[in-house]
């Protein structure tokens, strides 16, 4: 009999990690309806929560899964390129 296989789903995220972003940006953004500076960091909170988990996959699944670090890296990269060259356009 072979043992079950383990609930890759998250690829390696903790179960509370988006819920947890998910709903502390509702709270930001409801806030944000009554204190207007607190909307930038809303949509700041939103673009971060899946650059947090990229680095909690690329961190917790090192000695684990080395191809879903270095894909989490990956798109780590491909971030920093996107800024970077959003940095060299006019008018950005």
């Amino acid at each position: 009999m072979t043992p079950p296989r383990p609930d890759t789903e998250l690829a390696g995220l903790p179960d509370w990690l988006y819920p947890l972003g998910f709903w502390v940006a509702v709270g930001l953004l409801a806030l944000g309806v009554l204190f207007p500076r607190l909307a930038a960091l809303a949509v700041g909170w939103v673009g971060l929560v899946p650059v947090l988990a990229a680095v909690w996959v690329a961190a917790a699944a090192w000695n684990r899964d080395r191809r879903l670090s270095f894909a989490a890296l990956a798109a780590l990269a491909g971030l920093v390129v996107v800024f970077v060259v959003k940095g060299f356009l006019p008018g950005a």
